[in-house]
């Protein structure tokens, strides 16, 4: 091989590497653990959140900024491991259909009780509106069934895991970043890492298909909306002390919650890391029960959610807090 077929090979190497890292190919980089449904041979990636601080909320000056996004504060954020992906139906499905859980069991030994209170009824309508189910991410549940879900997997594996607060997954979707989006200011780039209105079809789309933010997590922008486990309040960040550690605003009634990362059928402005979506009656308004469902959303497949595992497990008893809190239970 001559000099300059060498220097041809080996920048198609360089290439080649190059590509594979832009679209979503593990960086050795990242701390990556793989958790097991126990009982199943179902598996969800975790990526380490690192510890720190960062300004939560967006500037005055960026473009398509809410009123209810600042004025920017410094929050600090406890480590924590965060799904790689939204939780798909895969993981989902397990929960919420008792013949796919063959191992009725606590983490203890105990018999998990799968009544009728502890696993979503059957949905009034195809929570997956006939837009693919295995491999694409878990939509149309209440956040109220995806805690359940949280608790569950807790019940299933004695490890605790959550939905992430509002203030973790700001802060683990700008990965570092300042700017409207994770990769930058640029909107025009927001289809190499979003399904959104313009590409989407309508539709979402299977689990990790674009590419990942700096800290490996795909889809944070997108695709599904994903509860957190905040009240919606519009003066939350404004309200919040400069320097506030794992800032939380805790439910006092159903509606509203706050919802991040925007959705498949949204424009790019709604999918920047600050935007705060309002949850809404009007994601049941065909539910015909009386009451509706605590369980689904008959009109808001473009909602889903993510989980985090807390780095440091909270004590026995903490976590028995944080379910009463949380489910009254």
């Amino acid at each position: 091989m001559n000099l300059i077929s060498k220097a041809v090979f080996f920048l198609s190497l360089v290439l080649t590497s190059l590509c594979l890292s832009l679209y979503g190919q593990e960086s050795a980089d990242l701390e990556i653990r793989e958790d097991t449904i126990t009982g199943t041979d179902v598996t969800f990636k975790l990526v380490h959140i690192p510890a720190g601080s960062f300004m939560m909320g967006s500037p005055d000056a960026e473009a398509k900024r809410e009123a209810d996004e600042g004025p920017q504060k410094e929050v600090k954020v406890e480590a924590f491991w965060m799904g790689m992906y939204e939780v798909t139906f895969d993981e989902y499905d397990i929960f919420r259909d008792r013949e796919k859980d063959q191992d009725i069991t606590h983490a203890d030994g105990r018999v998990y009780e799968a009544d009728g209170a502890s696993r979503p009824s059957p949905p009034y309508e195809d929570p997956t509106f006939g837009m693919g189910k295995y491999g694409f991410p878990a939509g149309s549940m209440t956040q109220y069934a995806a805690l359940k879900y949280c608790k569950w997997l807790y019940d299933k594996t004695g490890i605790f895991y959550r939905l992430p607060t509002e203030a973790e997954w700001e802060y683990a979707c700008r990965a570092g970043s300042t700017t409207a989006y994770p990769f930058g200011d640029d909107a025009a780039e927001i289809g190499d890492y979003a399904w959104y209105y313009e590409n989407s079809d309508g539709t979402y789309h299977k689990v990790g298909e674009k590419k990942p933010n700096a800290w490996g997590l795909y889809d944070m922008l997108g695709n599904v909306g994903e509860w957190t486990l905040d009240q919606y309040q519009a003066d939350f960040i404004a309200n919040m002390e400069a320097g506030t550690e794992s800032p939380w605003a805790q439910p006092t009634k159903l509606h509203p919650r706050t919802v991040k990362g925007g959705t498949y059928d949204d424009d790019p402005e709604f999918l920047r890391s600050a935007e705060r979506l309002e949850s809404s009656m009007n994601w049941k308004r065909r539910d015909p029960q009386l009451p509706k469902s605590f369980w689904w959303n008959t009109d808001s497949p473009f909602i889903g959610f993510r989980i985090i595992r807390p780095a440091e497990q909270p004590s026995e008893e903490e976590i028995k807090k944080f379910w009463k809190m949380t489910l009254d239970e």
